[in-house]
């Protein structure tokens, strides 16, 4: 199970500094988390300043 962006993302880019197997990019309007690369880990959770990441 992959890990999901909420719309409270600020944009700020601290969760693809954090993920492991750089499964975040920059989307159109916030960060996105590509599911197919995503090992599940949630060290993008704990680098996220607004909590806008959870498992999906």
């Amino acid at each position: 199970m992959a890990h999901k962006i909420s719309d409270e993302c600020i944009s700020c880019g601290a969760c693809a500094d954090t993920c492991p197997v750089n499964a975040i990019s920059a989307g159109d309007t916030q960060y996105v988390i590509d599911a197919e690369t995503c090992i599940d880990c949630g060290a993008c959770a704990g680098g996220c300043p607004v909590n806008a990441i959870a498992p999906e």
